[in-house]
């Protein structure tokens, strides 16, 4: 046997191949897609996944204003936001942010399941969420997938 015969792989930029992806999420559990979409994006579904690298693909949520919750979180599930000033900490049910952007409900949940630097801001960038079950990434050429 010899030495170097077993090598680590490390990908780069340069060997890796982002492909277009497109996910249903009609009645689909929000935690339960957004962890799966995540791995999707940092690329760990890939056998030469490498930490440091961009190595996911890109992800294209349709119907994103029939996710599913599980027991009473449409009322008791709050969004929270800070505009900075005294006194101005916003309160959001998820009922009323379905709502209002069907597509914050799904880039919440997975944004907040990527690494915080500026790598996770680079593969969040890579999702596309859509409210209706039409895109306009045709050109690339998605292919449907089942999660």
């Amino acid at each position: 046997m010899e030495k170097n015969q077993f090598k680590t792989i490390s990908a780069n930029a340069a060997t890796v191949e982002h492909r277009w992806y497109v996910v249903d999420a009609t009645n689909q559990t929000l935690g339960r897609l957004a962890s799966r979409i995540a791995a999707m994006l940092r690329g760990k579904n890939k056998p030469y996944f490498t930490p440091h690298v961009d190595c996911g693909d890109y992800v294209i949520v349709v119907n994103a204003e029939k996710i599913a919750l599980t027991g009473k979180k449409w009322k008791n599930k709050e969004y929270i936001t800070f505009t900075g000033y005294p006194g101005g900490q916003k309160r959001e049910s998820a009922m009323s942010l379905l709502h209002r952007r069907p597509e914050a409900v799904i880039e919440r949940a997975v944004k907040g399941m990527l690494p915080k630097n500026r790598l996770g801001r680079q593969m969040y960038r890579k999702l596309f969420v859509y409210a209706g079950p039409t895109h306009p990434h045709s050109a690339q050429k998605p292919e449907s997938i089942q999660l």
